[in-house]
């Protein structure tokens, strides 16, 4: 079958201070850091090793992983196997990018978000622009607060035409339809994150085709629902995968409301769901990683 992972395991560290995250600036001990380390090559062996399923991966950490160099071996090896469709991962973009000269391109993918005031612009442009040369494919957002249009703006100006920029509503704000309107100017599928999503009752693919695993192996649905179907070394959750509505009021996170069916994300991201990369938009669009759209 084709399966879906949003990995999460117990880092919580990141270099930056997002005044809107909680994580800003935390630092995991050195203990922490191991138990994360060790999470990680015990699922990186389990995703390797599995042949059963076509799989695609999608890490999702509380903090920046890429500055790890765990998290940056496994981004490589998973790349190059074959029952591996997409290996992705969220990032602030920090790191170097000469890691993924090491990675089959075809199925590698970032998913970056720019925050000012927290690296200069210059050097994230500088940091896109290398990705580009590489061939890597890769999208690039901003949280859409009223202080950071103007370089929103300037960064969409100066990243090639084939690097999506989306952007997020920011938590807790209200957008004026002029408001709104600004931003869809610079993201056209801003409409998607302006308001939360009625999802009570609704069919959504998670639980079925897409699982959210956590560092000790344990599955639910999504990072949001917090019922546990089983337990993934163990092979306890596959009797638990089944079609099945969502229980929550609203779904309000794009890793959230993309699976949910009764919206077109998976048309309108055919081949670059987890790293939200629309369709037909990106290098290799033709490629492997371009002739999927249920990722």
């Amino acid at each position: 079958m084709d399966l879906t992972i949003l990995y999460r395991g117990p880092l919580a560290s990141c270099d930056y201070d997002c005044p809107y995250c909680p994580f800003a600036k935390r630092r995991d001990s050195r203990e922490q850091l191991r138990a994360d380390r060790a999470a990680l090559e015990r699922f990186t062996a389990w995703a390797a090793a599995d042949q059963e399923d076509r799989l695609s991966v999608l890490f999702t950490p509380w903090g920046e992983g890429l500055v790890r160099s765990w998290y940056r071996r496994t981004l490589v090896e998973l790349s190059h196997r074959p029952h591996i469709r997409r290996v992705a991962i969220q990032t602030n973009l920090s790191c170097r990018t000469d890691w993924t000269a090491d990675a089959d391109l075809d199925t590698l993918a970032l998913w970056c978000t720019y925050h000012p005031g927290q690296t200069p612009y210059d050097r994230f442009l500088t940091k896109c622009r290398e990705l580009a040369a590489r061939g890597v494919r890769f999208s690039v957002g901003v949280v859409g607060l009223p202080e950071h249009l103007q370089e929103a703006r300037r960064l969409r100006s100066a990243l090639p035409a084939e690097v999506y920029l989306w952007v997020n509503a920011a938590e807790g704000h209200t957008y004026t339809d002029e408001e709104a309107e600004l931003w869809t100017a610079l993201d056209p599928l801003f409409p998607y994150s302006r308001h939360p999503h009625r999802s009570s009752g609704l069919p959504c693919r998670t639980g079925e085709s897409v699982i959210s695993v956590d560092g000790e192996g344990t599955v639910r649905r999504c990072h949001f629902v917090r019922d546990e179907l089983g337990n993934l070394y163990d092979g306890s959750y596959r009797r638990a995968l089944r079609p099945r509505a969502c229980p929550l009021a609203v779904c309000d996170c794009h890793i959230g409301y993309v699976h949910l069916e009764s919206l077109p994300l998976y048309d309108v991201f055919a081949g670059g769901v987890l790293e939200r990369v629309p369709a037909l938009q990106g290098p290799h669009s033709g490629s492997r990683s371009g002739r999927f759209g249920s990722t």
